[in-house]
């Protein structure tokens, strides 16, 4: 007799069987890649409750269960200040995907919209020492986040663009402010695209974003808003359209930069221009 699966598991299967290729082995390959995760760690899984940060927390719970090396997972959710109809979804997602979710209190929002400098900011700060904060209270040693690959290489191309510096996500680091604390990007290797499949195959529904500065869109429907993010998008969109390799070379170009060519870079905040490099450079007698 074929056994009856629950939602929740079938969830998870699709995981590891119809989007193997397209997620589970990516997954798994940063982890390993990158040595996101280590015997002994304690990683709290931090939760928005958006498709990302929800596919990450299944992701991490699977690899739980079939690790060769023993580590704990605490599931954290910082409410920023979210409406009633957004914490219940969080709520009802956690519940039907069977993730332990441990909700606190901020006031994340009501600081962050009272400004009128560069609020989106503000807020990302924020979040991150509260999410540090909270992990460090449980006996964490590592938060985790679900930036994704087109993340990476939509930031890379903001920075360039709009940032005047060419400035990766990486896929780890180490906190400069929570001492012994890191940070890790397991989905780091996993295409946007394939969770959004995901997310479709099972009938998902999570959090678009709560923020009152990102949640008015366009209304002739390009999907770009006020977003610069959206607008890269829709710019590696359009160069796929001529080089469908496009998002896999922004990609590997940020793992083999070549600083003998940079004109001026910094490192460990100290910046080195053009005419130090060269002196630098100058063969010795």
């Amino acid at each position: 007799m074929e056994r009856v699966l629950t939602e929740c598991q079938k969830i998870e299967r699709s995981i590891t069987k119809k989007y193997r290729k397209e997620i589970w082995n990516p997954f798994v390959q940063a982890v390993k890649n990158y040595k996101l995760i280590e015997e002994g760690d304690k990683i709290a899984v931090c939760i928005s409750g958006g498709k990302d940060s929800m596919l990450l927390a299944k992701l991490m719970q699977q690899l739980r269960r079939h690790s060769d090396f023993p580590f704990e997972l605490e599931f954290i959710v910082m409410d920023p200040g979210y409406n009633e109809k957004n914490r219940k979804k969080i709520e009802d997602n956690a519940k039907l995907l069977e993730i332990p979710i441990k909700i606190f209190e901020t006031d994340v929002f009501y600081v962050a919209n009272k400004t009128e400098q560069n609020p989106c900011y503000l807020c990302a700060r924020m979040r991150r020492g509260h999410l540090y904060a909270k992990a460090k209270e449980l006996g964490c040693n590592k938060i985790a986040l679900g930036h994704h690959f087109s993340d990476v290489i939509e930031t890379t191309l903001l920075g360039i663009l709009y940032g005047a510096q060419i400035q990766a996500m990486p896929p780890k680091l180490r906190s400069t402010n929570f001492e012994g604390m890191e940070l890790i990007r397991p989905m780091y290797c996993i295409h946007e695209d394939a969770v959004i499949a995901w997310r479709r195959y099972n009938s998902l529904e999570f959090l678009q974003c709560a923020c009152r500065m990102t949640e008015k869109m366009s209304e002739d429907g390009d999907g770009t808003g006020e977003s610069k993010r959206q607008e890269i998008k829709l710019l590696i969109k359009e160069l796929k359209k001529t080089n469908p390799n496009v998002e896999k070379n922004i990609f590997n170009s940020i793992h083999s930069v070549c600083l003998d060519t940079m004109v001026g870079y910094k490192t460990h905040g100290e910046e080195i221009d053009f005419n130090q490099k060269y002196e630098m450079s100058a063969p010795k007698e």
